[in-house]
C-alpha cells in the first residue's frame, strides 16, 4: 500500500537534515571520547578536544547548517 503523503521535500532541506544529523552524532561522538579520555586519565586527547580551534569549527559548521536551513526554508516558502 502506497502512503497517501507525496515527498515534495526541498533538496536544500534534505541536505540540512542530513548535515544535522551527522553534526549532533560528530557532537555525541566529542562527548564520549571526553568521557572515556577523562576516565582513562588522557590529558593529551581532553586538550585536543577542549582546544579553541576545534569549537571555533565547530561553531562554523553550526552556523552553516543554520545558514542552509534558513535558505531552505525562504526557497520552501516561495513555492
Amino acid at each position: 500500500m502506497k502512503p497517501s503523503l507525496k515527498d515534495n521535500d526541498n533538496l536544500l532541506f534534505r541536505w540540512f537534515c542530513k548535515g544535522l544529523k551527522y553534526f549532533l552524532l560528530a557532537l555525541l561522538g566529542v562527548a564520549v571520547v571526553f568521557v572515556v579520555s577523562q576516565t582513562f586519565r588522557a590529558d593529551m586527547i581532553v586538550r585536543i578536544l577542549l582546544s579553541e580551534i576545534l569549537w571555533i569549527w565547530v561553531a562554523r559548521i553550526a552556523i552553516s547548517l543554520i545558514c542552509l536551513f534558513a535558505i531552505a526554508m525562504i526557497i520552501e516558502s516561495w513555492s
